[in-house]
């Protein structure tokens, strides 16, 4: 079975490829290739994977490309990580919004939207070029924004796009470890948008235990969206909602942390990356150890900036292992062999969340066999979240609606309706500002 990956001079291949290493059943990945426009990068890579892959009996051959179309040609699954801009477009995504002084993060808000306005297109390329030279592949799509660009893709692939994220996985491996339960044998109800979910039970032999950890302010407070929201929040809520909603809930708090940082987290993984593909120049250099170093430095860091504005401390060491990697190969199995499964993925809503319609792209728990990916039907949400989850959604729709007119006015309204942009005038400077620091928005007009 052929595996190709999009963005595979990335840094965290490896964590896929090490997933594929374990997988030993039969009808297995035993191929994957690689892409990347930058012809180095996927040099470095291919050097991590050929140590982890030593002393592996029949490891999946691997083979590096800079040409799509030869890459996709006749492939079983596409694993979609591309970084559109790098992460320089991060950085300066970043930094435009906090010269607004509104959130700057790649997924939230103002940087969310300007990463998809410049990603949207490439990946909306991507789709047609993959229905037409691999008509039969699944596309696993990671890309940031996750659920924006898996939408996007989906309205030319329909329900053969599917969109992972490691963070409700996470999350529910998180609340079941407090309670004591086996994360593998608990029901998690999580219901949203990409980075904008919420859980709201967790089941455990057709009991819900969610109402014993809000009514306990130790177990409350013993772990990350504990000590990041506080107890009493959660409590108010009723519900422990991913990490990525503290940028709204706690908005102010954010952008004066990250306005305050030394560096944003896109100039530090910019600065962080760029000594790793330095120093995988040097031949000598042992590949997998300085990857695993730098993988770990980059792991201890995440979300750094709300951590220390909440006064949560340093993540918990259970916390800096991944998960997304565990997540796309579950995915390809259930597919691949009919392995039926249970995973939070971001799919068509069809009929599960009646406030949207059938096609918007949403966060939730799926029925997974060769079929595909079927949503549960889940319990609506309550007034503030539907709220939210709406809002984002319309935003979601503008930036799509951009991207396909090159309407410049079109882009402005996305900036303006988001829920952390709190002026039209502030949306305009936005929109001025990008497109002058990202080539990528010229065809914005």
């Amino acid at each position: 079975m052929k595996l190709t990956i999009l963005g595979g001079g990335g840094f965290r291949v490896p964590l896929v490829y090490g997933a594929l290493l374990k997988d030993r059943a039969e009808g297995r990945v035993t191929r994957v290739v690689l892409h990347d426009l930058d012809a180095a990068r996927l040099s470095a890579v291919t050097r991590v994977l050929a140590e982890q892959a030593a002393g592996v009996p029949d490891a999946p051959q691997v083979s590096a490309t800079t040409d799509l179309d030869e890459a996709l040609r006749g492939t079983d699954f596409v694993f979609s990580a591309i970084r559109v801009g790098g992460l320089e477009g991060r950085a300066n995504d970043e930094r435009v919004a906090l010269a607004e002084g509104v959130l700057g993060q790649e997924t939230v808000g103002a940087g969310g939207i300007a990463y998809g306005l410049r990603t949207v297109p490439v990946a909306v390329d991507i789709a047609r070029r993959v229905a037409r030279l691999a008509p039969d592949a699944w596309v696993i799509n990671f890309t940031n924004p996750a659920g924006l660009v898996t939408e996007a893709m989906s309205r030319h692939l329909g329900e053969r796009v599917i969109g992972i994220c490691d963070s409700p996985v996470g999350l529910g491996r998180r609340i079941a470890r407090v309670l004591g339960a086996n994360p593998q044998e608990a029901w998690i109800d999580y219901v949203g948008l990409n980075h904008l979910g919420w859980v709201r039970g967790l089941r455990v032999a057709g009991r819900d235990e969610l109402p014993r950890l809000l009514a306990d302010p130790d177990l409350l407070g013993s772990f990350e969206e504990g000590k990041l929201f506080g107890a009493d929040w959660l409590r108010s809520l009723g519900a422990i909602p991913n990490e990525y909603l503290h940028y709204y809930y706690f908005n102010r708090e954010a952008v004066r942390a990250y306005q305050q940082a030394e560096k944003t987290r896109g100039a530090f993984l910019y600065d962080q990356q760029a000594r790793f593909y330095a120093e995988m120049r040097n031949p000598g250099a042992s590949a997998w150890k300085v990857w695993d170093d730098t993988r770990a430095e980059r792991e201890a860091t995440y979300m750094a900036e709300n951590r220390e504005s909440a006064g949560a401390g340093e993540r918990d060491e259970d916390d800096l292992s991944g998960g997304y990697e565990k997540v796309a190969l579950a995915l390809m199995r259930a597919i691949a062999r009919n392995e039926r499964t249970t995973l939070i993925l971001n799919v068509r809503n069809r009929h599960t969340l009646s406030v949207l319609d059938t096609d918007a792209v949403i966060e939730v728990p799926c029925l997974v066999d060769a079929g595909g990916a079927h949503p549960v039907t889940v319990d609506p949400l309550p007034d503030h979240a539907t709220g939210l989850v709406c809002a984002v959604k319309a935003v979601e729709r503008e930036v799509l609606a951009a991207a396909e007119s090159g309407s410049r006015a079109t882009a402005v309204k996305a900036f303006a309706l988001h829920p952390l942009v709190d002026s039209v005038g502030v949306a305009r400077r936005l929109v001025e500002g990008y497109t002058q620091v990202h080539p990528g928005l010229a065809y914005l007009r």
